[in-house]
């Protein structure tokens, strides 16, 4: 990057960090914590939660303290509440200023060295910096890849969790994330003692597990008590890519159906909040491995987010194949990444993730439901598959390729409602008009440029004004 680039970025990146500090921080409101019904977050004053991740995994290893200030102001600015991070993604990992994560394996005593800028430092800085953007630190203790290959056993579990703890148990933005990209029946119990070990000190931030590919924390431990909600990765293939693993055994075609990991927990006994916390990666090549296959768009993480919410979870992680790796030229790019990170933050799927968050937040939150029977006729599959989801009194149906639809307004209450298209690239309701709120209604989405694009249905009695129309 030339100095001029990074002397606007950091000038950039003070202003936004200003004008965030006028913002409520989230804790004000207290801790988050789980509702009442299991079914989603909140803080502890009961002012709902809605999860917008951003994926920013190498974060600890790859940037400077400038670029973390600039990165985590324009999350903030795009409504990103969340950031998922690796805290050490090798045994030892380091820094951007060269400095190890461990001095002698898991043994953190002799870490913070005087004069030294270290990597925890830098992890501190990342903390904090994200703390007064109002975003909170998803972090993933260890990579999973790692503990598979005996990089960390039990012992070394407990006397890291006991030392993450202690650093950050007061810090009001953590959320824990046990695992890494690993299925949760490999090396459990190296897992069980890391999250124990964490909770044992820390009770004060809600944990999860982030599994494999395909597969869903709640297949393994949905009955833990240390897994405060659960969290799938939904990945990155295209129907038909697979390798037969996870769900995918039993369910054929049906890769990029991330709303059946949401039906299939929400399903299971203890009720536990779930996210999808990894699908497919905004210009990423479809399977990950070959940077020759097709990438997937801004449209392709706009129906990952919207099914996957629709279907009951309760937010959603974007994330982008650049960003997430920090990746600038001059570094060996994976997955065939060729642009460098801080010219990705405007890209478009990033830029659009921010509208789910808007549209979710601006009806009664709690008493959300997804429900399928609002549609009449064929719900359909793949491209052409329709969601729906509901309060009491509006219903929000989720159209990814504009064909028509019958929808049973009677599923809320009002003897009229009104209706609107919301655009989920722009954030802009289309008020459509009054209807007889009895009725089936047909509806078809008007095409935006003479193509057909993904829209959402919206109806609410006619007797609330939660769109002030």
């Amino acid at each position: 990057m030339k100095k001029i680039t990074i002397f606007i970025l950091i000038i950039y990146s003070v202003f936004t960090f200003s004008q965030n500090k006028k913002h409520e921080l989230p804790w004000s409101n207290g801790a988050l914590q789980v509702s009442s019904n299991n079914r989603y977050l909140q803080h502890k004053n009961g002012k709902p939660f809605f999860w917008l991740g951003e994926t920013g995994w190498l974060l600890p290893e790859r940037t400077d303290r400038d670029e973390v200030d600039f990165y985590l102001s324009q999350c903030a600015k795009n409504g990103f509440n969340v950031v998922q991070v690796q805290t050490i993604n090798a045994v030892p990992a380091y820094n951007k200023y060269g400095q190890p994560s461990m001095i002698d394996g898991f043994n953190f005593t002799n870490i913070n060295q005087k004069g030294i800028y270290g990597y925890w430092d830098h992890m501190d800085h990342i903390v904090k910096t994200a703390e007064k953007n109002g975003v909170y630190i998803g972090m993933v203790c260890i990579w999973g890849g790692l503990v598979k290959s005996g990089k960390m056993n039990v012992d070394e579990a407990k006397s890291y969790g006991k030392f993450l703890a202690e650093r950050y148990k007061d810090s009001p933005n953590i959320i824990w994330f046990i695992g890494g990209d690993l299925r949760g029946d490999i090396k459990t119990e190296v897992w069980e003692a890391l999250a124990n070990s964490i909770k044992s000190i820390d009770n004060n931030h809600l944990m999860t597990y982030h599994p494999f590919g395909a597969t869903s924390s709640a297949d393994w431990f949905n009955d833990a008590e240390w897994l405060d909600f659960n969290m799938f990765q939904s990945g990155h293939r295209r129907y038909g890519q697979r390798k037969g693993d996870g769900e995918i055994k039993k369910l054929a075609d049906t890769e990029e159906d991330n709303w059946r990991y949401v039906e299939k927990a929400l399903a299971l006994k203890p009720l536990k909040p779930i996210i999808d916390g990894e699908p497919s990666y905004e210009d990423i090549p479809q399977g990950l491995h070959d940077a020759n296959e097709p990438r997937w768009k801004d449209s392709d993480v706009r129906r990952y987010a919207y099914l996957s919410v629709f279907a009951g979870s309760f937010g959603h992680t974007y994330g982008h194949n650049s960003i997430m790796q920090f990746y600038r030229p001059g570094l060996p790019p994976a997955y065939g990444a060729k642009r460098a990170w801080y010219d990705c933050l405007n890209d478009t799927g990033f830029v659009q993730m921010q509208n789910l968050k808007y549209l979710m937040l601006k009806f009664p939150y709690f008493d959300r439901i997804p429900d399928q029977s609002i549609i009449k006729g064929e719900v359909g599959e793949r491209y052409n598959r329709l969601i729906a989801t509901r309060g009491n009194d509006y219903l929000l149906v989720y159209n990814y390729n504009g064909r028509s639809m019958e929808i049973d307004l009677s599923k809320i209450t009002g003897k009229q409602k009104k209706c609107w298209w919301y655009n989920p690239r722009t954030g802009d309701f289309n008020y459509i008009g009054e209807v007889d709120g009895s009725k089936i209604m047909q509806i078809t989405p008007e095409k935006e440029n003479g193509e057909s694009k993904d829209f959402v249905f919206v109806a609410v009695d006619a007797a609330k004004n939660y769109l002030n129309n």
